[in-house]
């Protein structure tokens, strides 16, 4: 595996500067291609889903916290509060009670639950200038958050879901997990004082596990203050682990907020509250793709899909008939001229690319082209028409080959 630290910045994707600060890093136009594919993807995945999108305010009072707990139980990795107009407020932690607010804002009958509320949203953490590093441990986070209200008898089969569509997510990104981890409670006061909640909440978390046939750890002291979770756990290129993917089964917040449906009976029932992120923070999940790809990211992610490479000056009206032709197609593409230098130099040029798409005399004489994978394959000559139809579907497929037959 690479370093993201290194090879995130060399590739053009992030960098940081010291006026904007230490765990604040930015964007370059190539990152945020690999950005905004990511986030296109879980949103289309989760609205076949069933979820439903929410925008909340990346502020909130003093007040919001100290009701969901977080003050008491999350505050060292909080910024302080600020006084605005006479109140307090501060950058929040998470999503959670923003989400939890949104949906007391409106009655809910047992018929519309489970609602599953998701959020691309920014979440700040007060992390010590010592830990920080690029993409994985950052001050300012943009999360796939998703928060689903739903009765005791539902959550188990809306955390298995959510487990599911996290294994989905990992196979079209192409990455690896290390290992699962069923996060648990441990001493001290880090933890809301509720031992039969807890006992609850594991036990739900114990048989989704199960379930779903994967083989997990159970440690103590990892839990989220206010329940146990499931931990995806990924490494990167030094075998550090980090936490990806969770998925949580919350009593407290929906008690603390005073959340609650009517059911078939007409009487007022609390929800249980899950948590879950599909590809957890955008930064840590484009850092573990560098490093897992080396760069060399599946077709749909990659900041520039295809090249046309025409073998001379002569071919160049059918590049550039082939380039409009793809970008027509919604790929991004671009000519490398024969002026760039050797058919073989803008090949290494382009080594991360995953489609070369080569036109000499021949091709261009028959409405052809050759098509070159970033893994070495040649392929034979065939009509541009056609090998532009296969690389779109690849695309949007969202395959992690390079080919479809």
């Amino acid at each position: 595996m690479h370093d993201h630290r290194k090879l995130g910045r060399e590739l053009g994707l992030f960098d940081t500067d010291p006026l904007i600060g230490a765990g604040l890093p930015y964007w370059l136009p190539d990152g945020a291609i690999v950005r905004h594919g990511l986030e296109e993807y879980i949103r289309a995945v989760e609205r076949e889903a069933g979820y439903q999108h929410v925008y909340s305010p990346a502020l909130g009072k003093r007040e919001l916290y100290e009701i969901s707990g977080h003050w008491a139980h999350y505050s060292d990795d909080m910024y302080p509060a600020m006084d605005l107009g006479g109140e307090q407020v501060v950058l929040r932690p998470s999503l959670c009670p923003h989400h939890a607010l949104i949906y007391r804002s409106r009655s809910h009958s047992y018929r519309e639950l489970p609602l599953r509320m998701a959020e691309l949203g920014a979440m700040y953490r007060s992390e010590l200038s010592g830990v920080l590093g690029g993409l994985t441990r950052v001050r300012c986070i943009q999360l796939n958050d998703a928060h689903i209200f739903c009765t005791l008898d539902q959550v188990a089969d809306e955390a298995a879901g959510a487990l599911a569509l996290i294994g989905s997510a990992y196979r079209a990104m192409g990455i690896s997990t290390e290992r699962y981890r069923l996060s648990l409670p441990g001493a001290g006061g880090k933890y809301v004082a509720a031992p039969e909640m807890w006992d609850h909440a594991g036990k739900i978390l114990r048989e989704v596990l199960d379930r779903s046939g994967v083989p997990y750890d159970a440690v103590e002291g990892e839990a989220a203050f206010y329940g146990p979770k499931i931990d995806v756990q990924v490494s990167d290129h030094v075998g550090r682990e980090s936490t990806l993917s969770t998925v949580q089964v919350d009593f407290y917040q929906p008690e603390q907020f005073g959340l609650h449906y009517i059911g078939p009976d007409g009487a007022k029932h609390r929800p249980v509250m899950v948590h879950r992120s599909i590809i957890g923070s955008v930064e840590r999940a484009v850092a573990h793709l560098i490093e897992q790809h080396g760069g060399a990211f599946p077709a749909w992610l990659a900041p520039l899909q295809a090249v046309v490479l025409p073998i001379s000056a002569a071919e160049e009206p059918a590049a550039a008939a082939l380039h409009e032709q793809c970008r027509r197609a919604g790929l991004r593409v671009r000519i490398l001229d024969a002026e760039s230098g050797s058919l073989g130099a803008r090949i290494r040029e382009s080594r991360l690319v995953p489609y070369h798409l080569i036109l000499g005399p021949a091709e261009t004489a028959n409405g052809g082209v050759a098509v070159r994978l970033r893994d070495g394959r040649r392929l034979p000559a065939q009509p541009a028409h056609d090998a532009v139809a296969r690389i779109r579907a690849t695309v949007e497929n969202r395959d992690t080959r390079l080919w479809l037959e």
